[in-house]
């Protein structure tokens, strides 16, 4: 066998027990009883100390040097890419902090699921604090003198630095601030009555194979927070219910769907290697936002979908088709972000993201988080967060150590901007398609233009591609203000 063979090899058996890794994860999100924490701890620890010590071995070092000769397409060189970042950055990492923080994480998952529960920050609080310590310590390993922050960034989103987050978010926080104005002043109605959660599933497994999700490789299960894990052919995916609102359930199914279905349409061939999973956590975002919000709250989608469901529930308290469009798209006064609309959801990340480098950079203490929190939150929507539930401790994402993940959420919104005005210049009678049900056309589209690419390019080059132009913020705040200029007429 060749270097590059051995090193393949090698790396399959790691991407097979990374799948496990995570499978304990998804386990520790929807089945686990909650006595088992500190158990899952322990076994969270052990699975990460045989990660890091494959990752990090001499002999996978040797081999990459070795390969680097070997590569002979651009499938080979954008593997040995990929490890190469991998084995870099793992090595920077003492194996000792790795397993501390996969344990330390995984107790902190639950204790602030019980903090949540109970609306005590508080309580949460120490262990949050252990956990921004570890990452300070990690992201300095990494950083090598440079940005702290910048450093955990590039986990989530290869190449993108903080100063072009900053440049990002200056040029849509006064359009998205005025348009959130007008849209706050008009009247929207909103859907009322009692909806079965039983319904509401069987819904939602219909909406998830109508946007392509293949349930024979994945399932549908109920989470606290809705999440999508696994690649290949096993990525399930997670939702939640309220009886007195459907659409959390059913947009968090078609979002997460976005999710599974880039890792269900990703090259077959790549499976079990780095090309084989989502390139980054902003493109991953700019497919489950384009399904959820440019398809799912579509005016030709949400016809179709109102049909489905008088059928499913009866009398909805709106009396036609375009009256529950606009239910759909309400801008309305919110605490939660997966519950905001596409107006003020960016406003929100914003928000985490600028709490959260104060958290990392040490200009902020965790005890101090709460009122930070709430200060901000007030400033950016005008009035104030009724419980920690409702603010500080609504997301799970710093619990398991997420530090630089909230702003690719911003960034998979820009992408998917850019992504459907290219999707409607090549599928012109799209609209037509999505009143009938029909999301063959724009699922095939992003999965030939970015889903089957995997890891193959960088993030930037993969959007690149697919729409023919470099991503930036424009695309996606002209279609808010088409879209909600016409909807606040």
């Amino acid at each position: 066998m060749t270097a590059y063979e051995d090193l393949m090899a090698l790396e399959r058996t790691s991407q097979a027990l990374a799948q496990v890794a995570g499978r304990l994860g998804w386990d520790q999100e929807t089945m686990m009883p909650r006595g088992a924490v500190e158990q899952r701890a322990e076994e969270a620890g052990s699975m990460q100390a045989i990660l890091h010590a494959r990752r990090t071995e001499a002999r996978r070092g040797e081999l990459l040097a070795a390969a680097d000769a070997e590569a002979t397409d651009e499938v080979e060189r954008a593997q040995l890419r990929h490890m190469r970042r991998d084995y870099e950055r793992a090595t920077c990492v003492p194996q000792d902090l790795a397993i501390a923080l996969a344990r330390l994480t995984s107790k902190a998952q639950g204790q602030w699921a019980a903090a949540r529960a109970d609306d005590d920050f508080a309580a949460f609080s120490p262990v949050l604090a252990e956990v921004v310590r570890l990452k300070r310590e990690e992201a300095s390993a990494l950083a090598e003198g440079g940005d702290l922050y910048d450093a955990l960034l590039e986990d989530f989103e290869p190449g993108m630095k903080a100063d072009r987050l900053d440049a990002i978010f200056a040029a849509m926080r006064p359009r998205l601030v005025e348009l959130r104005g007008r849209a706050l002043d008009a009247a929207w109605p909103n859907i009322a009555g009692h909806f079965d959660q039983q319904a509401q599933l069987q819904l939602s497994r219909k909406l998830a194979e109508t946007f392509g999700y293949d349930l024979s490789r994945g399932r549908l299960d109920l989470a606290v927070h809705p999440f999508s894990s696994g690649s290949g052919d096993d990525v399930r995916i997670t939702t939640r219910v309220s009886e007195a609102d459907p659409f959390n359930c059913l947009y968090s199914t078609i979002h997460e769907v976005g999710h599974a279905c880039y890792e269900q349409g990703i090259d077959a061939g790549y499976r079990l290697t780095p090309l084989g999973q989502g390139v980054s956590m902003g493109v991953h975002e700019s497919q489950s936002r384009i399904y959820e919000n440019q398809l799912g709250r579509s005016r030709a989608f949400c016809g179709w979908l109102y049909g489905r469901m008088r059928d499913a529930f009866g009398d909805l308290g709106v009396g036609d088709e375009d009256s529950f469009y606009r239910a759909v798209n309400r801008v309305h006064r919110g605490h939660i972000r997966t519950e905001a609309d596409e107006i003020q959801y960016n406003l929100h990340i914003m928000l985490r993201y600028d709490l959260e480098r104060a958290l990392i950079a040490g200009d902020l203490m965790v005890a101090d988080l709460e009122a930070a929190w709430n200060d901000r939150f007030n400033a950016d929507f005008g009035y104030e967060v009724d419980r920690a539930s409702n603010g500080v401790l609504q997301d799970v994402h710093w619990s398991v150590g997420l530090f630089g993940y909230f702003p690719t959420y911003s960034l998979g919104n820009v992408y998917a901007g850019c992504l459907h005005a290219k999707m409607r210049a090549d599928i012109p009678g799209l609209d037509s398609q999505l009143a009938k049900g029909d999301l063959a056309a724009a699922t095939a589209w992003l999965r030939s233009g970015v889903q089957c690419h995997g890891g193959l390019y960088e993030p930037n080059e993969t959007i690149t591609r697919a729409c023919g132009f470099a991503p930036g913020p424009e695309p996606l705040l002209d279609y808010l203000e088409t879209k909600f200029g016409a909807l606040t007429r």
